[in-house]
């Protein structure tokens, strides 16, 4: 059978077995080499509180959060595009 990828659709090395990953939209257990991960910050503190806080000269911290998309779930909610076919194999 021919193969679509070198990778497999995977990243990182030849390591053999990764831990799985739960995907934050579907729930879908996903290698975490195959996952997307995408990291945002979050606010704690709502918009107008924020505008006071900062005048104030109040520091304020925001925490991160990584969320892991499955393939079809990270294109289906634009985190990544797909790419060219004659690119894929690469």
């Amino acid at each position: 059978m021919p193969k679509k990828r070198k990778s497999s659709g995977k990243s990182g090395s030849s390591k053999g077995h990764y831990a799985r990953v739960q995907c934050s939209k579907c729930g879908r257990f996903v290698p975490r080499s195959k996952a997307k991960a995408v990291t945002r910050r979050v606010s704690l503190v709502d918009g107008r509180m924020y505008a006071e806080l900062k005048k104030t000269g109040t520091i304020i911290q925001t925490p991160t959060k990584k969320n892991y998309y499955c393939i079809s779930c990270a294109v289906h909610s634009h985190q990544i595009s797909q790419r060219n076919k004659n690119l894929r194999k690469e």
